[in-house]
């Protein structure tokens, strides 16, 4: 009965999609909504976005073994991530009036410099959306009680996302995110009522909590772990900040006003409503002490889902999954739309350069399901990865490879398109070193790429401009004597 409900739940959400899609007329209507979304859609779809599967599954996970000390890098560096989008980078982004991210790249420093930022940031999107990929198969399998195996069950979760975006892109994306959005908040504030009431009350749960030192953020004042929490905090909060899928929440405004406040309200409503996942999995250490024992050390993914099954009635079991389907469904059609945009714009388009508009739209749509097919297989080769690293392991390469030339090249006028090669090429190659070798684990990789990237721009950008004037004062010199 649960499963013959959720999937009747896809299919609403599918037509509700396909009828979204009745609006996209042109690519920038596919690609950015023909920027008329208001501030209200701007801020669920931004929320919707980041509170994916890692939100419901993986943070709540990390939490109950680690503490906050753990999930630093999302929620905190997630949300906190949307708020610095909103203060500064939204407003001059959007009176530039692109489609996509990599189009600044492309004004600023030139071509090379845009289709390697595109394939850093399309090389960053297979970890978050096979993450989702995966949600979706640990969710039919476990509603089918394993009669569903987790790879058709990708197939079927990828299926129902592509049913919709595939033909409405951002106009669908937004209003399915709107309307998932409220079941997503709805249900998990119900279901977190009743588990603090099965808990005993909500100050028991806290109580268990405090005494388990899992509200404990800081580290230990030591060099080596002080500088693997900054760099995990700076990992999703400037790693996601070069993304398209921010990016096309921005430009989908029908204002500068609402692309600035959107993203700053939608951070701020996500980092205070992750708490509700970790309240729900702490109350399972009351409620069920052996059984969540036991699964913390087979799969802590499988805590939240199993409290719900097996100690909530029926009700509270459609509530749960149908807040988690909304907050995979959300994320993931996001993030298949998001890349697939950006190859035909950025890279495709190179090769098509008189390419009239409706081939542009059937191209964009060609690439999304060719992209859902890529991301599907990744998803089952990676089976058994946990949903929290796939996703922070994704935003390490554009925080190291894409992050800095944006930032430098909306700040600082004497960046060049050499600084930002320097940028680039120093960052990856920095990171790949310490991740590849021992240095990686006495001092994080993505800190050092992107400490290595700040030195690119620097050097590339200054260095030539020191030489000239170097040689000039030479000559200075040479013609005074």
């Amino acid at each position: 009965m649960l499963l013959t409900l959720v999937i009747a739940y896809l299919l609403v959400t599918i037509a509700i999609g396909l009828y979204a899609a009745k609006r996209v007329k042109n690519s920038a209507d596919f690609a950015i909504a023909g920027r008329k979304l208001p501030l209200a859609m701007i801020v669920t779809t931004t929320f919707a976005t980041w509170f994916g599967s890692e939100t419901v599954l993986g943070i709540p996970a990390k939490f109950v073994n680690s503490g906050l000390n753990g999930v630093v890098e999302d929620p905190f560096g997630a949300g906190t991530c949307l708020i610095l989008v909103g203060i500064f980078f939204a407003g001059r982004l959007y009176r530039m009036n692109l489609m996509t991210i990599s189009d600044y790249y492309r004004e600023r420093f030139g071509r090379t410099v845009e289709v390697v930022c595109s394939l850093i940031i399309m090389l960053s999107y297979l970890g978050w959306v096979s993450a989702q990929v995966t949600a979706l198969g640990l969710v039919f399998n476990v509603l089918s009680d394993g009669a569903i195996s987790v790879p058709v069950g990708m197939v079927i979760g990828v299926v129902s996302i592509l049913a919709y975006t595939l033909f409405g892109g951002m106009w669908s994306v937004a209003i399915t995110d709107f309307i998932q959005m409220i079941i997503l908040v709805v249900g998990l504030a119900i279901l977190a009522v009743f588990a603090g009431n099965l808990a005993g009350g909500a100050d028991k749960v806290v109580a268990l909590a405090a005494s388990k030192d899992l509200f404990k953020f800081w580290p230990e004042p030591s060099f080596k772990d002080m500088v693997f929490f900054f760099a995990a905090a700076i990992t999703m909060m400037l790693g996601s900040i070069p993304q398209q899928d921010v990016f096309q929440r921005v430009m989908s405004a029908n204002s500068e006003s609402a692309a600035t406040k959107g993203p700053v309200i939608g951070g701020v409503f996500y980092i205070l409503f992750a708490f509700v996942p970790m309240f729900l999995v702490a109350s399972a250490l009351i409620i069920m002490p052996e059984q969540t024992a036991a699964l913390l050390k087979e799969d802590p993914q499988k805590v939240l889902p199993t409290l719900v099954l097996t100690q909530m009635p029926f009700v509270m079991q459609v509530l749960f999954f149908g807040a988690l389907l909304s907050a995979i469904k959300s994320t993931a059609s996001a993030t298949l739309l998001a890349p697939s945009v950006t190859f035909v714009e950025n890279i495709w388009r190179q090769f098509q350069p008189h390419m009239g508009d409706r081939q542009e739209l059937r191209t964009m749509r060609i690439t999304v399901l060719v992209f859902s097919a890529l991301v599907l297989l990744y998803a089952i080769r990676m089976q058994g990865t946990s949903i929290y690293e796939m996703v922070s392991g994704a935003y390490q390469v554009t925080l190291v490879g894409a992050f800095v030339p944006l930032v430098f090249g909306l700040y600082w006028s004497k960046a060049t398109t050499q600084g930002a090669i320097f940028s680039i090429v120093l960052g990856l190659l920095t990171w790949v070193l310490f991740l590849a070798t021992p240095a990686g684990g006495e001092f994080p990789a993505q800190l050092a790429g992107i400490l290595a990237a700040l030195s690119g721009m620097l050097i590339g950008s200054l260095g030539p401009q020191a030489i000239k004037n170097s040689h000039a004062a030479h000559h200075r010199l040479v013609g005074t004597n």
